[in-house]
């Protein structure tokens, strides 16, 4: 058994209208590169007590744009997660997401300083108007020079590439797969375009106003696709990545094969043990919560969900300015063995509650939330499912304004 480690970086330059991953656009002078990093490495120090003495087997930086990300903070927090474990890989695989437009010979040569020893590029598109019609910032000429650039400085390079766009052809798209191909890439990750309900392209497919292509153009351009990448060596190992022999992401292997991974950052998502667990989605809370001390998980699964009560509680309204909400769920908790957490939230101006317990326990609440003026929400005696804890994460993005 081993284990691999994720850390989300939550910024970008702009928000692309395809994109539901936990992300705020921030402008390249207010990344707080620093900030960011002092907070992983709390969260790593909370955190490492659960590592036990499983060997590292990757880690990977995503996103967001990791590669905005100030190299010697990334390469400080790599540092710590490595110093973290008692053993690793022979041939550790360390990965950072890159944008063409924050990706140059001198970022990447920085990046491998810093440890790093593959870039993944996210591409998606050579044609000026498919990449506006993406959102994307660069064009193809700087997509082309970055991916470059990156072959010449870190020993292992992948490009992402989007099909799937209005009146697309298979030979359009082939063509621009043909022209990273032969660059010398040994990786692609290649992906329809999908519709995520919360984003700005699901809105406008909810009006009917987004242009898409034909189910048939889709499948057409994926066998044509795999036909290419086939005839060239390329295996098509898991959904949407290829890989020459001896070059496929030992982290997506991790990932598929069922293997434990530590989340760090905000928004993190992480499985050790059979435990998930889902870090704050909105950047200051997390940093805040980090400062503090205090675990900086929405919910962990199975089990009562992972708020930390009054503490959580404070590095949340401090990050909000500390003004008190309209409503937020501390979420599913077990009141019979956390009712002084729920108390001292409750105290603290907390103003709704989703909670499990006895009927002793909920009577002696009731009481409290009347004298608070807060709301009480009973939930079924096995009530611990997923519904319950997005219900509790949709309440607390809600009020912390995430999108």
């Amino acid at each position: 058994m081993s284990t691999s480690v994720y850390v989300h970086f939550p910024w970008c330059l702009q928000k692309c209208p395809y994109c539901d991953f936990a992300s705020a656009t921030i402008r390249r002078p207010d990344v707080p590169h620093v900030e960011y990093a002092d907070a992983v490495l709390r969260e790593l120090e909370l955190r490492a007590e659960r590592l036990g003495a499983a060997p590292l087997r990757s880690v990977f930086f995503g996103g967001g744009t990791p590669s905005l990300w100030d190299p010697r903070e990334l390469g400080r927090v790599l540092r710590a997660i490595r110093g973290a474990f008692d053993a690793e890989a022979s041939e550790l695989e360390v990965t950072v997401e890159c944008n063409p437009s924050s990706l140059d010979a001198a970022r990447a040569a920085a990046l491998r300083e810093a440890g790093v020893n593959r870039l993944s590029i996210g591409v998606q598109s050579l044609d000026a108007a498919r990449l506006r019609y993406l959102g994307r910032l660069h064009d193809g000429p700087g997509a082309l020079a970055a991916v470059r650039a990156a072959l010449g400085e870190v020993p292992r390079v992948s490009g992402d590439l989007m099909f799937g766009m209005p009146e697309q052809t298979p030979a359009e798209f082939l063509s621009e797969l043909s022209q990273l191909l032969e660059l010398g890439l040994k990786h692609v990750s290649v992906y329809a375009l999908t519709i995520e309900p919360q984003t700005q392209f699901g809105e406008l497919h909810r009006k009917g106003k987004l242009k898409l292509a034909t189910e048939d153009a889709y499948a057409d351009t994926f066998l044509e696709t795999e036909a290419l990448l086939g005839s060239l060596g390329f295996e098509h190992y898991e959904v949407s990545n290829y890989a020459q022999p001896g070059e496929a992401s030992q982290h997506n292997q991790h990932y598929w094969r069922g293997g434990d991974y530590l989340g760090l950052g905000c928004a993190a998502v992480g499985c050790v043990n059979r435990r998930r667990t889902r870090n704050l989605t909105q950047p200051a809370a997390y940093m805040a919560a980090a400062e503090l001390g205090v675990p900086v998980a929405l919910w962990s699964a199975p089990g009562a969900a992972a708020y930390a009560g009054a503490g959580w509680f404070d590095a949340v309204l401090r990050a909000a300015g500390n003004r008190t909400p309209p409503a937020v769920f501390i979420g599913v908790l077990d009141c019979d063995a956390r009712a002084d957490l729920v108390q001292a939230a409750l105290r603290q101006g907390l103003t709704h509650v989703c909670f499990r317990g006895t009927r002793a326990v909920a009577v002696r609440l009731a009481d409290i939330a009347r004298q608070c003026g807060a709301t009480l929400h009973r939930t079924r005696p096995r009530a611990l499912d997923l519904a319950d804890r997005a219900d509790a994460d949709a309440a607390c993005r809600a009020w912390l304004g995430d999108p």
